[in-house]
């Protein structure tokens, strides 16, 4: 079953994995690449920026919910918590965000596998989603990686 909870902790152990080894296999060059122009011309350094504060984000705001609170307020403003975190993560070397990244990945996996299937089946609001279950937004954790991920393939070819 894909909605337990150690299904899932090694889902995103994996998947760590392999965003790392992409990230690592980069030229130096190849941090510079512009991949989103509508997001203040983000390139692959700022999508790697974007990515760990995703994972530090996505696990208070899941904890947040395993805890009985609500997830994040009706008016969050996504696009807006974004592009902060990213500018508050610049100048960091390529190495600093990988480890940050890979930090934050592995506390994740060991938070989910603590959980219990009532607390995959909890639900509260995901600034993307709506209101979902823990389940769903531990998924997109590791989801919105992989569409990262294939937005770079597609910058760099």
């Amino acid at each position: 079953m894909t909605d337990t909870p150690s299904w899932l902790a090694k889902r995103l152990e994996d998947e760590g994995h392999r965003v790392l080894e992409f990230f690592h296999a980069l030229a130096d060059y190849q941090w510079q690449k512009e991949v989103y122009s509508e997001e203040n011309g983000w390139t692959v350094y700022h999508i790697m920026a974007h990515l760990v504060s995703a994972e530090i984000g996505i696990a208070r705001l899941v904890q947040n919910v395993v805890a009985g609170g609500p997830g994040s307020p009706d008016d969050f403003d996504l696009d807006g918590y974004n592009q902060r975190k990213v500018r508050d993560l610049q100048g960091i070397s390529v190495q600093d965000l990988m480890d940050r990244f890979s930090k934050a990945r592995q506390e994740n996996s060991e938070m989910v596998a603590r959980f219990t299937p009532t607390d995959m089946q909890r639900t509260g609001r995901h600034p993307w989603l709506g209101i979902t279950s823990v389940g769903e937004m531990v998924k997109l954790l590791y989801r919105h990686n992989q569409i990262h991920l294939r937005d770079i393939r597609r910058a760099l070819d």
